[in-house]
């Protein structure tokens, strides 16, 4: 089968950690979060040139990530892991150098005592209830957490996307409440805290999905291009179905181009009779149903059949294609699946 094209723009990536950066202000460091792979573009990429453009501090969500990624940037940058240190992480953040975000007592317990004077930050719940320390367990260990010297206190926004929402302004109270005075560098802000302004930043922010070109950041540059190649074209009479399940029939003549990707390939199903394709800036609609492999197209229209159409690209971006498949850019992105060919544009911008 042939294979698609994922073209991944490392100078945008660049461009909007640079913007973003810029919106951080002068006197907060701009972080990175490469968790998952770079958001499924390949952190073994992404993250050397974000270092080459100034990044020391990467974020990633477990130990394993950030063995990785440390081997993709050698020594140097602080590579930190919001999971925290887990039972069986202690001989991968020593030899990789990782520094664990503390999320419990028992977290706490166990890096004191396997790792005495190792380097960690402490993560603090603010309201999300999710990860990290809530009140009255920060209030115990405090004192001695603090006198072992924290890299970094950090706590994470439930509805940043939402500026208006009065969880941002609640959880930015408690936050300064559990950690004003400390002493410590702090960390509230993804690229959501970012855009809320300046009293959302502390000392670290730590962009993500703006990174990559996703919402919340409307002024990200593109990133991800996806070409799916045309497998075979054929023309379908009146009356005809296409596709499992019959759920798509010809009202008349129709020339149908089958594409080869699916949601094995991170192509949802419910993209199905839904989503839309790219001939140049000509639309093509999706018939009938994703399958694992193959997408079905309506290009009659098309004065010629075409060898490949895009599903991302200048018309429809991630958080475009998310509003079709009724979920969110992050997901798009992290699903794009491992047989699409990565073609990485990076060099003069």
């Amino acid at each position: 089968m042939a294979t698609a094209s994922l073209r991944i723009d490392i100078n945008a990536v660049l461009a909007n950690w640079r913007a973003l950066d810029a919106l951080s202000g002068p006197s907060t460091e701009t972080g990175a979060v490469v968790k998952a792979n770079s958001y499924g573009l390949g952190a073994a990429r992404v993250a050397p040139a974000l270092a080459r453009a100034g990044v020391r501090k990467f974020f990633v969500a477990a130990a394993e990530e950030g063995a990785a990624v440390r081997r993709a940037l050698g020594e140097g940058p602080q590579i930190f892991v919001f999971s925290g240190h887990m039972a069986g992480d202690t001989q991968m953040i020593t030899e990789r150098g990782l520094t664990p975000m503390l999320n419990s007592l028992e977290q706490v317990t166990r890096h004191f005592e396997t790792l005495p004077g190792a380097p960690f930050g402490v993560q603090l719940d603010t309201g999300m209830n999710r990860l990290g320390m809530e009140t009255a367990e920060w209030e115990a260990v405090a004192p001695i957490v603090l006198g072992a010297n924290p890299h970094l206190i950090m706590s994470h926004l439930a509805c940043a996307d939402e500026p208006a929402h009065p969880m941002n302004a609640r959880q930015l109270a408690e936050f300064r409440r559990m950690t004003d005075g400390c002493g410590v560098a702090r960390s509230f802000s993804a690229t959501g805290g970012i855009l809320l302004g300046p009293e959302y930043h502390f000392d670290v922010t730590r962009p993500g999905i703006g990174l990559y070109g996703g919402l919340p950041f409307e002024d990200a540059r593109p990133v991800v291009r996806l070409s799916l190649p045309v497998v075979q074209v054929r023309d379908v009479a009146p009356g005809e179905t296409v596709g499992y399940s019959n759920t798509w029939q010809a009202e008349a003549e129709t020339r149908i181009a089958t594409i080869a990707a699916g949601y094995a390939d991170g192509l949802m199903r419910t993209l199905s009779s839904k989503a839309t394709l790219w001939a140049g800036d000509t639309p093509c609609p999706v018939i009938g149903r994703v399958s694992m492999d193959l997408i079905t197209v309506d290009v009659t229209h098309l004065p010629e059949p075409p060898v490949a159409l895009d599903i991302l690209g200048p018309h429809q971006g991630v958080d475009d294609l998310a509003d079709v498949a009724g979920t969110i850019g992050y997901e798009i992105l992290t699903s794009l699946g491992q047989r699409y060919q990565r073609q990485y544009i990076e060099g003069t911008a």
